[in-house]
This record gives structure tokens, C-alpha cells and sequence, in this order.
């Protein structure tokens, strides 16, 4: 397979159906069709903001979801830690909000070492966080530098997690450059600047 997403890269006995619920994060390149605007106050938080890029998760030819960045003026995408920014995700398969947190636990240990308590907190606080999903749910997901991460869906808020570091590295899994999607992350990232490192 040309392009495979990390969260395929299991063994074991899986069948398809846990491939997928395990996918709630990165994936391969495509199109995103245009959606509503982004809630209100995630406008207002980003400050100015503009479509930064987009991409879309297929898997063995099923549509997973579409992907769409947000970000405001100045916005730098070696330094994306220190600006608030907006991820919008917009479903087209049921994904379980446990194997979404143990999988992004997991991609968080690309981008820096984790002891195993460290991992079940962390994990035990994403799954508390996210939600399960369904096919048409539109998750906002909100990036505030030094506080923490906001979530909705749609225009509800769900809630949000103060952990400033834990929500760092949870939106490094699509923009930090250790990433294992780097694809997604260019096309994430397309319409705006890159300093050289």
C-alpha cells in the first residue's frame, strides 16, 4: 500500500472495524469539502483565523475523515507550540474515544519520552476528553498556548483539558515535525510559512 497511516501499523489479530475506531487522529492526503465556520469563540481565541490547509484519512478506500488547520496572523509552523491554533475534524466512521487516547499516546512518544504512568495519566485524560464519535460528527478541536485544549462539536463545547503540555503534544501529533504522517502535516500546513530550523 502506497500510503498507509500509522495507526495501521499493528500487528496481532485486528479485525478492520478496530483499525479503524483506533484511526481518530492522522491520514493520508485528499480533499476536504468546505464546512460551516468555526465556532465563535474559537474565531476569537486564534484571532483572525485562516485555512491554513487540509487533508483526508482513507484506509484500504474508506473515506476516514476530513482534516481542516486553523491559524491566526504570524502563525509559524516550527514554533506552532507557541500560537493558538484550531483543528477541525469531520467524521465519516464511528471512532471509540479510548482507542483514540491510547493511540495518541502513543504518537505523543514520537515527540518525546514517556514513562508508563506518565502514558496512563495522559491516556486516562484523552479519553476523558474526547468524545465517542459518529459518522457527520465535526470536531473543533482548540490549541491555547501555555493553558490547554478546548473541544466541540459542532458549535457545543464539550470541555476542555488544562494540561499545557499534554495539549502541546496532542496537536504535535499533526504538526510537529516528528510526526510519522509528514504528508498530512505539509498539507496541514500549505498555505502558511515554515522558518528553517
Amino acid at each position: 500500500m502506497p500510503q498507509r497511516h500509522f495507526l495501521f501499523k499493528m500487528t496481532g489479530q485486528k479485525t478492520l472495524r478496530h483499525l479503524v475506531a483506533c484511526a481518530g487522529l492522522l491520514g493520508a492526503l485528499g480533499g476536504a469539502p468546505a464546512h460551516a465556520e468555526l465556532p465563535d469563540p474559537v474565531a476569537q481565541a486564534v484571532g483572525q483565523p485562516r485555512l491554513a490547509g487540509q487533508g483526508q484519512m482513507r484506509f484500504l478506500g474508506l473515506r476516514i475523515y476530513d482534516a481542516r488547520l486553523w491559524v491566526g496572523l504570524g502563525f509559524d509552523a516550527q514554533t506552532f507550540g507557541a500560537f493558538p491554533l484550531a483543528l477541525e475534524l469531520t467524521y465519516y466512521r464511528a471512532f471509540s474515544a479510548q482507542a483514540i487516547a491510547e493511540r495518541s499516546v502513543q504518537e505523543i512518544g514520537r515527540q518525546r519520552t514517556l514513562d508508563t504512568q506518565q502514558a496512563a495519566r495522559w491516556t486516562a485524560a484523552l479519553a476523558q476528553w474526547l468524545p465517542d464519535v459518529q459518522p457527520g460528527d465535526r470536531l473543533t478541536g482548540l490549541y491555547l498556548p501555555g493553558q490547554g485544549m478546548r473541544l466541540w462539536r459542532g458549535g457545543q463545547l464539550l470541555g476542555q483539558l488544562s494540561d499545557a503540555d499534554l495539549a502541546r503534544h496532542f496537536f504535535g501529533i499533526w504538526l510537529s515535525p516528528q510526526t510519522s504522517e509528514p504528508r498530512l502535516r505539509s498539507a496541514l500546513l500549505a498555505a502558511v510559512a515554515e522558518s528553517a530550523p
